[in-house]
This record gives structure tokens, C-alpha cells and sequence, in this order.
């Protein structure tokens, strides 16, 4: 008979009974589900993580399956925070997991009470929306941890940890900070991020906008609001894995480290 004991059993030979009490009470909410954030899902709950709310507020579509856990030919079209949730509780049938398709942003960022989460874990590709879940998530108790740019990457090892003021060489931390500046608010206290100093050009530009000509995409898959998406730039699996698998060992090592 399939329990969570035996399904964790090699997660407490390494980190023992009192990591598996912790890691099950806590509770996790992360924003995006994307390349970044849907890897990050698996390694929460792959972990022993039971509490997770997922938001997202697009549908799968066809140009996901190269680097999103939960997109594959069968999942085109459908929500991706269903369809996520659906994957991770073939898991673990008995987690707790939230699937949220609402997008954060000005209007509805009060909707999510981040207050009663332990950890908040931002993986979101607007500018706007991400720099806005960083001051509020930065005013709370609650442990937080951002994945900066994963795009137009290919080299593993230029894959970082670094204070959000320590990041650098990448473009979106920096476009962060100048807007940081240009506002005059900061975050409250200092936080990790996942980053990458490599940056490399979409060499396959014309094709690409070529054959998205041709498959007459709508400009935005949002099924709530119109979200402010990031320019569109190429993507690899083994990039936006690590980025977030390494989000939710950051998860792993903190809550390991408090009770130790």
C-alpha cells in the first residue's frame, strides 16, 4: 500500500523525522507556473511539501511543451494551474494543493492573504506584477524567494544564487532595481534569488515570428485579465529546470536549517 511515509522514505533517510514533521506544516504559495515555476511545484512536492497554492492565469499552449512540466500534446488548451495540480497529485494523492487561475497584479493583489504563508516564491514574467509581489511580499513574516530571467540561456553552470541587490548580469534584476529607484520603494528586507549571467540572442527570430504569423496566436492567453507579458525570447528545459528546482531547494535548505 502506497503512504506518504514510503513515498518520502529517501527524503528522511537524508533529512531525518523532524525535517518531514516540518516540511508538512508549512505552508507555500508560488506565483507562475511557467518553464521556472512549474519545475519549482514538482521539487516542492516531490519533497515532502503537503500545502502548495499555485497561481497562474494562463492555459497551456503548444509553444510550452519545450520547457513546462505540465504541458505536453494531451494538456494544449487546458488550465495550467489544473493541469499542474493534476500532475502533482498523481504524487501525492493526499497533498493540499490550490490551483489559483487568477493573475496577481494591482487589482487583485490582495486577494491572495500572503500574510499566512510561510514561504512566497515569485516566478512571474511581468515586470509590473513582479515587482509589485517583491514590496508586498517583503512587508510579510513569510520567507521569500525570486527566480530572476531564465531565458536565452544554455550554460548550467553560470546558474546563480545571490541577494536581490548582488545579482548581476542580468537584465531583468537590473530593470527591477531601476524601477525600484524610479518609484522610491524598496523592499523591506533582502531576499535570494535565482539568476543567470549568461545572455545569449534569438537566432531564430524570423522563424519563429514566421510561424507564429501562421498560427494566428492570440496575443494573450490570459483567461482573466490582459497580463503585461515580458517580450518573447527562446527557452530551454535544462535552464528553467534548474532555475526551478533551485527555488525549491532554497525551500528544502531553510527549513532544514531552522530546525537544526
Amino acid at each position: 500500500m502506497l503512504t506518504e511515509k514510503s513515498i518520502f522514505s529517501r527524503v528522511e533517510l537524508l533529512l531525518g523525522q523532524d525535517f518531514m514533521d516540518a516540511i508538512s506544516s508549512k505552508r507555500v504559495i508560488l506565483f507562475g507556473v511557467g518553464g521556472v515555476g512549474s519545475w519549482c511545484a514538482e521539487g516542492l512536492i516531490r519533497s515532502g511539501i503537503r500545502n502548495l497554492t499555485i497561481v497562474d492565469c494562463d492555459r497551456v499552449d503548444v509553444s510550452n511543451i519545450n520547457r513546462q512540466l505540465m504541458a505536453t500534446t494531451k494538456t494544449v488548451g487546458e488550465v495550467k494551474v489544473e493541469a499542474l495540480r493534476n500532475h502533482l497529485l498523481e504524487i501525492n494523492p493526499e497533498a493540499n494543493i490550490e490551483a489559483v487561475c487568477k493573475i496577481f497584479s494591482e487589482a487583485t493583489a490582495k486577494d491572495f492573504a500572503l500574510e499566512s504563508f510561510d514561504y512566497i516564491i515569485d516566478a512571474i514574467d511581468s515586470l509590473e506584477n513582479k515587482a509589485r509581489l517583491i514590496l508586498m511580499a517583503s512587508e510579510t513574516q513569510g520567507v521569500f524567494f525570486s527566480s530572476m530571467g531564465a531565458a536565452l540561456k544554455i550554460n548550467p553552470a553560470r546558474v546563480q544564487v545571490a541577494e536581490f541587490w548582488k545579482v548581476k548580469g542580468c537584465p531583468l534584476g537590473r530593470a527591477l532595481r531601476q524601477r525600484f529607484k524610479k518609484l522610491k520603494q524598496f523592499p523591506k528586507h533582502k531576499f535570494l534569488c535565482v539568476f543567470s549571467d549568461e545572455l545569449l540572442t534569438n537566432e531564430g527570430r524570423e522563424t519563429f515570428l514566421e510561424t507564429t504569423k501562421e498560427r494566428k496566436e492570440m496575443p494573450d492567453t490570459c483567461l482573466n485579465a490582459r497580463s503585461p507579458k515580458a517580450q518573447t525570447n527562446g527557452s530551454l528545459v535544462h535552464i528553467t529546470g534548474i532555475f526551478g528546482f533551485t527555488l525549491s531547494g532554497l525551500v528544502i535548505e531553510d527549513i532544514k536549517r531552522k530546525i537544526s
